[in-house]
Formats: structure tokens, sequence, C-alpha cells
């Protein structure tokens, strides 16, 4: 492990002085739940049976009052592929805790909407905000106030950052996250792409699409593609907050069972005490590594907004100039889908997290001093778990195993992690760069305003597209919409671009983690719901997207115009409900939530 990057050290050390007083705050607080805890013998008999009531064989041992009591948090459903293996995790895990003599109750569930499903849908309307509806119902399961430590079983989109920041206002308590691993390939991630721009172009039926949609998403365990879902677990790892190698293991595996019982006995070990609580866990120098991880392995756009929440929850306060200057120490190490031809099980096959953590600790590119759940801290997130002689073991990664995929730090894909900040007067927004063709870096054209996604469906099959030309699609940012993801666009550019035109997109909402080869200016700050800039932006208007220059300005003065009016507020789908989520959300670069802005977080 050779001595830390001076650039990362110098961000590291800007984070942690501009989050001094709130980290302070947070730690105090965390101090002051610990020693309020209740010990059960001060809680009253009554509250006591109700706790135990439920718990069956484990009552003896839970009166007894000696065995450490881990509270599940799960986001069990079997609408998600990736979360329905985890319908049969507590009855397992109550087993593995009374191997160790200790106890374990589900403390509540969350929410778990599949993106997957939504996309493209009004429902999607829903799929930021349910991140805030995940952090509280976690709060809710957790405020029993009848755990030793925390599980928290989710893997998608908005779960793993909702339970987060759910967990962290129970960081008193030590906690680790279980992932259940992706499910097996299926077809190529390029006939996939290929397919769906054929049905975009109206080449082929919905019959060949949807065949094609089920020889890629077609069993049990996470979306093989390298979006928001596996980003989260690559981050997991880079945090210290999984089983060291836990993320892309296969369900149903013995290797995936022993991980599991690991987790579990790791964490019954760890119960009761006050040295690895999850708030000392996630500190600044973790914060910091989850956004290195992100950068190296050019993982989801989504978690620019993500990673400040998930920060704030813990007292940090992390920006998107923080991330550019992280993005441009770190190279981009890994290719995977979209940013490359293999998926996820490909990734891992290569030597995947331990390889790349190696990677980042051996060039000084991490923090590896950052306390973990682990008892033999990060260093030991660097091998790979491994079935052998019946037993589990870790093995060091020493060399990536297909260099299409992984490359060590010295001869990258691309030498920065391919995250760039882009200002200007339509304000500031997030290019992925990783994902598009460096000549693609810089479109100036005329711009197609819209204000619904479908519009922009009906203006290319009307021909009204096929042209150089920059697609503005505002209103979609989290007070107007809830920010949706915008991934229907993406065959529509594609095919575009394919024709030779200049095409970029700009807008206030999101790409999907898996945002492909198109350039995009996505999360626009401030959004144009309240006379945010691209509120003024006119048909025919020159915009240039530069993620050379950090580039994102339309030549007008749109200063001397009036903002259009707000769309109104639709309902349907249950979006009234979270209408006052919708209202009170603060910045996407702040984190785009209600629920911590209205904490004062």
């Amino acid at each position: 492990m050779n001595r830390l990057d001076d650039r990362i050290h110098k961000v590291t050390q800007r984070i942690i002085e501009r989050s001094r007083p709130g980290r302070s705050a947070y730690l105090d607080l965390m101090q002051r739940e610990r020693e309020r805890a209740p010990e059960h013998k001060d809680v009253a008999c009554s509250n006591l049976a109700h706790a135990f009531a439920g718990a069956l064989e484990d009552q003896g041992a839970m009166k007894a009052g000696r065995s450490p009591n881990i509270g599940v948090v799960t986001a069990y459903n079997d609408m998600l592929s990736a979360h329905q293996p985890y319908g049969r995790y507590p009855d397992r895990m109550k087993i593995y805790a009374r191997e160790v003599g200790a106890t374990c109750q589900v403390a509540g569930a969350t929410a778990a909407m599949c993106d997957g499903v939504t996309q493209g849908e009004d429902g999607m309307e829903l799929s930021l905000l349910s991140r805030d509806n995940i952090a509280m119902s976690a709060a809710v399961g957790l405020s029993h106030q009848m755990y030793d430590g925390v599980a928290c079983l989710g893997i998608c989109d908005k779960i793993v950052p909702g339970l987060v920041i759910g967990a962290l206002r129970f960081g008193h308590l030590p906690a680790i996250f279980i992932p259940s691993g992706p499910m097996p390939s299926g077809i190529s991630n390029k006939q996939k792409q290929e397919t769906r721009q054929k049905y975009a172009a109206g080449e082929i039926g919905r019959d060949k699409l949807l065949e094609s949609e089920l020889g890629s998403y077609h069993s049990p365990g996470t979306c093989t593609f390298y979006g928001t879902a596996n980003s989260n677990q690559m981050m997991m790892e880079m945090m210290g907050l999984h089983v060291p190698g836990a993320a892309f293991v296969l369900p149903g595996t013995k290797l995936r069972q022993a991980l599991d019982r690991a987790a579990v006995h790791r964490l019954a070990q760890m119960a009761g005490t006050t040295t690895r609580t999850l708030a000392q866990v996630v500190d600044e120098k973790a914060i910091v590594n989850a956004a290195i991880g992100l950068l190296a392995t050019g993982g989801s756009t989504n978690h620019a907004i993500h990673i400040p929440a998930m920060a704030r929850a813990a007292g940090i306060i992390i920006d998107w100039n923080d991330l550019a200057e992280l993005s441009a120490a770190v190279p981009l190490i890994a290719r995977v889908y979209p940013n490359g031809e293999g998926d996820v099980n490909h990734f891992h096959a290569a030597g995947g997290m331990g390889y790349v953590i190696g990677e980042l600790l051996d060039t000084g590119l991490a923090h590896g001093d950052i306390l973990t759940v682990w008892e033999s801290g990060f260093e030991a997130y660097s091998a790979e778990p491994v079935w052998e002689d019946d037993a589990l073991a870790w093995t060091r990664v020493s060399e990536a195993r297909d260099d299409t995929m992984l490359r060590p730090v010295a001869d990258p894909f691309q030498a920065d992690g391919g995250m760039r900040l882009l200002t200007g007067n339509l304000g500031r927004a997030c290019f992925k760069s990783s994902a598009v063709a460096p000549e693609r870096w810089t479109i100036t054209a005329p711009a197609r305003v819209f204000e619904d996604q479908h519009d922009v469906a009906t203006a290319f099959k009307a021909g009204e597209l096929d042209r150089d030309v920059v697609v503005v699609v505002r209103f979609q940012g989290p007070r107007a919409n809830g920010m949706p993801e915008l991934h229907a666009l993406t065959p529509i550019l594609g095919v575009l671009q394919d024709h030779g035109h200049k095409v970029a997109l700009v807008t206030d909402g999101r790409m999907s983690g898996a945002s492909g080869k198109v350039p995009a200016a996505i999360h626009c700050t401030p959004e144009a719901k309240g006379g945010g800039p691209l509120s003024k932006v006119r048909d025919g208007d020159v915009i240039t997207v530069c993620a050379a220059t950090g580039t994102l300005r339309v030549e007008a003065d749109i200063d001397a115009r009036e903002p259009v009016a707000d769309p109104p507020a639709q309902i349907g789908v249950g979006r009234e409900l979270f209408r006052i989520m919708q209202a009170q959300a603060d910045s996407a670069e702040q984190g785009a939530s209600a629920m911590l802005a209205s904490a004062g977080l």
C-alpha cells in the first residue's frame, strides 16, 4: 500500500474541514444515543413481552438478555429480481445467529421498487422520492431499540442509499450490508443494445424486442449491467460495509451462503461493542473511497446524487467539485457494460472488486486506513472469496484475468474517472465521459425543447430530430416531478447519433445508471421548476455541451427572458401522495432529499 496521492489527500482534507461542524454534531448525537439506549432490565415487562412474543424458539435466549439480538431491515419483494432471493434470508439468518449464541429478528421492511419495471412510465416519478421513504421505514423498524446490531438486506437503485441513510441515524450500532448477488449472464449486451435500437428505428416489432429483453433479464438476482444497483454493491465494498468480496457472487451457491453466514457471525461478534459502529465506519475517508470506486469503475451517474445524500446523514458534506477533482486524479481501470462489452459476472471473473481495490491501494489512490466491518481492515477487500475444501477462504487478486475489462492504474482505459462537472449559464450538470467516445465530448447544435420524455419519442418518429440537435428535456428535476430516469431516450438518441448527427441531451432529470454512448448533461441545477435557466431556453437556441472544457452554455441572453410557466403537478399512480417530498426536495447536488432538508442535515 503506497502513500496516499496528494490530490486525494487534498480533497479529503477539504471535506473534513467543511464537514467539521456537522460531523461533530452527528458523532455527539450518536454518543448520546448509545448512552441512552435502554437496557432490557430497564424496559417495562409489557414492552419486552411484545418484543419477544413472536420470537418462538429464541424467546428463552432473549429473556435471559445475554445474547446479542440482530435487527434485520429487509427490502424483500419478488417484483425485484435482485431482491427475490431475500425471501428466505431471515430464516437462514436466525439459524446462523444461533450458531454463535445470538438471536435475530426482522426489524422491519422497506419499499423497494424496480426501476426496470417503471422505466419510462409514470411510476418512475416515485423512484428517487422512494429513497426518503426507505430511510424512514428503516428508522421505524430500528426505533424499537431492541437490537445490538443491524443487518441491511438491499441491492438496487434507491434502496441501498436509503438503507444507509436510515441506518446512519442509528449509527451507534454496528451494521453490515448483505447482498444476494447477480443473476447469471444472458444474451450479450451488444446484442441487447442493437435490438433496442432496431426497435426504436422501427426495424423490428415488439415481439422480437420482448424476446431479447427476456434473454437479458431471466432469473432471480441483480441485473448484470453495471448500473446503479451494481454500483451500490461496489460502493459498499469500497466503504468496508460488506464481508470482503461479497458483492458479485451468484445467488444460490455455496459460496454465497458462506458469505451470508460470515456476515451474521461477524455482526454478532461486533454487537455490543463500541469500536466498529456504523457511525465510525462511515466517515469522510469512507465516503471519498466510495466516490473513488465509482470513478475507477465507471459507475452510475445516479451516485452523484446518492453520495452527497448518504454523506449528509453522517454529518459530511461532499459536492460535485469534489467529485470532479477526484475524477481528475483517479483513472478508469474497469470497463463494464454499458462502458464495455462484458457484464458484472465477467468483471467478477476477471478479478472484480478484489483487483480494483488492490490496484487503488497499491498506487495510493484509496484510503487504506478506513475502519471496516471486517476485523483485518480494508486490505482484506483486495482478496476474492472462494469455496475451498468445504470452507470459505480468500485469495489475493494479483492480476487481471481479462485486460478488456480490467487494467492496471499504470495502463488505464482512460486517464481520468470520467465524471465531469459542466458549468455555465445553464447551471451545473454532470457528464459521464467514461461512456462516451472522446470525439463526441463536444457538441454544439440548435436546441429542441421538450417538457415530457414521451414527446421526444413522438418527434423522433415524425422525423423532426433527424439532424444535429441538443435535445433539452426540462421540468424533470426533483421538485418538478421527482426526477425520473430518462433511460428510454437512450435508444432514440443513439439512432440519431448512428445516422451521423451531432446529438446531445441536456436535462434536469436523470439518465439511467446504465447511461450509454450519447453525450448528456444531466442533473442540471438549478432545475427548471421555479424559473431555473432551463426554463428560459427556446427551440433553436444554440447550446454547447463540452466535457473537455466543462462547459454548459446557451448562446442567448437568457437573463433577459421570462421563464415559461411551471407545468401542473400530475396525479395518479400514487404520485400525489409524495407531493410534500417533491415540493421540499433540495437540489440534485445536495442529494435531492426533502427528508434531509427538513431535518436540517
